[in-house]
C-alpha cells in the first residue's frame, strides 16, 4: 500500500529551518564568545541589506575577520534574521529613526513627477537618484536598529549557547555516573 505523502506548509517549513540552524548554532565548536560575536555580527547586517540592494554582503567576511568571530555562525545568524523577516517589518520604524535623527529633506532632480518606467526608458534616471537618495533615512535607521539588535543577540546567544553547553555537560556526567 502507498504511504500518504504529508506536505508541510510555509509555517512548518520556516520553523524547521529556525530549529535546525539554531542547533547548528549550539553545536559550533568554537568558544561562547566567538560563537555569540558571529551571530550579532550576521543577524546585525542582515537588517541592512534591503537598504544597501545586497552590497552589505561584500564586508560581512572582512568585518567577521576584523572582529575575529565565527563566519559560519555569522551566516547562521543572517539566515536567521532573513527568515525571520524582522529587516521588512523593521523599515517603517527605520524611516521614522533616520528622519528624526537626519531632519533634512534630500530634494534632486523633480520632485513633483513620480517614478514610472517609460521615463527610465526614455533615459530620464530622476526617478532612481530620488530613489536611491531618499533611502539615506531608512539606511541610517536600520544601520542603529542593526546595532541595537545586534547587541541584545550577542547577550542572548551567550547566554543561550552557555546554558546548552552546561546542559550537554550534566547529560555527558550524569551517563558516567556508576
Amino acid at each position: 500500500m502507498l504511504k500518504k505523502i504529508h506536505k508541510k506548509n510555509i509555517f512548518q517549513k520556516i520553523a524547521r529551518m529556525l530549529k535546525l540552524n539554531y542547533m547548528k548554532l549550539l553545536r559550533s565548536p568554537e568558544g561562547a564568545n566567538k560563537v555569540a560575536l558571529g551571530f550579532a555580527i550576521g543577524f546585525g547586517l542582515e537588517m541592512l541589506v534591503i537598504s544597501t540592494a545586497g552590497l552589505i554582503y561584500i564586508l560581512l567576511i572582512p568585518i567577521v575577520r576584523l572582529f575575529k568571530a565565527s563566519l559560519p555562525v555569522a551566516i547562521i545568524g543572517n539566515v536567521i534574521g532573513k527568515v525571520s523577516l524582522l529587516p521588512v517589518i523593521l523599515l517603517p520604524f527605520a524611516l521614522k529613526i533616520g528622519r528624526f535623527i537626519y531632519p533634512k529633506k534630500i530634494i534632486l532632480g523633480h520632485q513633483t513627477r513620480h517614478f514610472t518606467f517609460t521615463d527610465l526608458l526614455h533615459g530620464d534616471f530622476h526617478g532612481i537618484v530620488n530613489i536611491l537618495y531618499g533611502s539615506i533615512h531608512v539606511l541610517i535607521g536600520m544601520v542603529i536598529l542593526g546595532s541595537i539588535l545586534g547587541i541584545i543577540s550577542y547577550f542572548v546567544v551567550n547566554i543561550l549557547y552557555v546554558n546548552a553547553k552546561n546542559r550537554r555537560l550534566k547529560k555527558r556526567q550524569a551517563k558516567f555516573v556508576w
